[in-house]
């Protein structure tokens, strides 16, 4: 007796959501930790969402780090809708977390720049919160040993990279060394893009100086090591998701590595991310394999990126709607010292995809 194509259907999803399950972004849940929770007893720890065991531990030894992990949570939310704003995938099912949909369960592409944003974001979050003495653990990063350069001297308080790198891989890797928790294959991907992010942290890295000298002449800059804002880091990584190369899990020699698929005569760059499926076009609403669909999202009738009504409405149309919007004008200064501005009203088209 043949089997019905819906049951069929069914048991090939299972099966997907099956094998393609991993716990390593699950904790980007902590963004939804209420304010009330304190954080502050190691028996608060079991009451986080989304957190493996090995997670679970190191928070309740560094208990102090916690509202800083689930702040860089919150941020990694709002870098990725921010970086993908004027695209199809516009990572909106990030907020499903921890139950994701096929998108970010499987090895897409889509997947690989979150897991690469995360791991960039919980050690951007951690060296700042090191800078700021908002952790009694660490403090400001260490003098560089080059020379600053002429005019120059280091002092300020340098973001610490080196602590954050190493206490913000510590948590974000632990679920994918938990074992049975999704393919090898899986594992490799995910751990490859998570070291992408905090590869690409290390390389935004930056000397940063303020002027001192009499009424303002700069005469000698007091300089240190600091990182860029995490938009910065997160368009950086989109630009390695827009040329991410596919990979398969082949032998090579005694152990099986990540390998381009169409060029595996050469192994995969440390910089690059990377991804094992291939992601549906994301035109059409459907949860089976991930896809929200752009019907009724804002395009751009007047451009030609991918925020266009052409792209991002896949061909379907769009509808013109009006908007008013209230802003400042005919603002004006009174010395000394403040600014006053009337509020005005205007209208805007604006067009959704059918």
């Amino acid at each position: 007796m043949r089997a019905r194509p819906q049951v069929c259907e069914a048991l090939l999803f299972a099966l997907a959501l099956q094998t393609g399950v991993c716990y390593g972004i699950k904790w980007l849940a902590l963004s939804k930790t209420p304010a009330a929770l304190a954080l502050n007893q190691t028996q608060h720890c079991k009451q986080l969402e989304g957190l493996v065991s090995a997670q679970v531990q190191l928070c309740r030894s560094n208990l102090e780090l916690m509202h800083t992990i689930v702040h860089a949570a919150r941020e990694v939310m709002k870098a990725c809708r921010r970086a993908f704003a004027d695209m199809r995938w516009n990572c909106s099912s990030i907020e499903l977390a921890p139950n994701y949909l096929l998108d970010l369960e499987r090895g897409t592409r889509e997947s690989a720049f979150v897991y690469a944003l995360s791991a960039a974001t919980i050690s951007h979050a951690i060296a700042r919160a090191c800078t700021s003495g908002d952790l009694p653990g660490c403090s400001c990063g260490p003098v560089p040993g080059e020379p600053p350069g002429p005019g120059n001297r280091w002092g300020g308080c340098a973001d610490n990279l080196s602590y954050g790198l190493l206490m913000g891989a510590k948590f974000s890797d632990a679920p994918m060394k938990v074992k049975k928790t999704g393919s090898q294959a899986n594992k490799l991907m995910r751990l490859h893009n998570s070291e992408v992010g905090r590869q690409a942290l290390r390389a935004s890295l930056e000397v940063k100086c303020k002027c001192h000298g009499v009424s303002g002449s700069c005469s000698i800059r007091t300089c240190w090591k600091g990182l860029p804002e995490l938009r910065d880091v997160a368009a950086d990584l989109k630009t390695r998701y827009l040329s991410a190369t596919k990979v398969v899990h082949r032998p090579m020699g005694t152990r099986k590595h990540l390998v381009p698929k169409d060029l595996d005569i050469r192994p995969v760059k440390d910089s690059e991310l990377v991804y094992l499926q291939s992601s549906p076009d994301f035109c059409m609403k459907n949860e089976k394999v991930g896809s929200h669909g752009t019907q009724d999202r804002q395009c751009n009738k007047t451009s030609n990126g991918s925020d266009s009504c052409d792209l991002m409405c896949c061909g379907r149309g769009y509808n013109p709607y009006t908007d008013r919007v209230v802003e400042r004008c005919h603002c004006k200064y009174h010395w000394c010292c403040y600014v006053t501005c009337r509020r005005c009203e205007r209208t805007v088209e604006r067009y959704v995809c059918k």
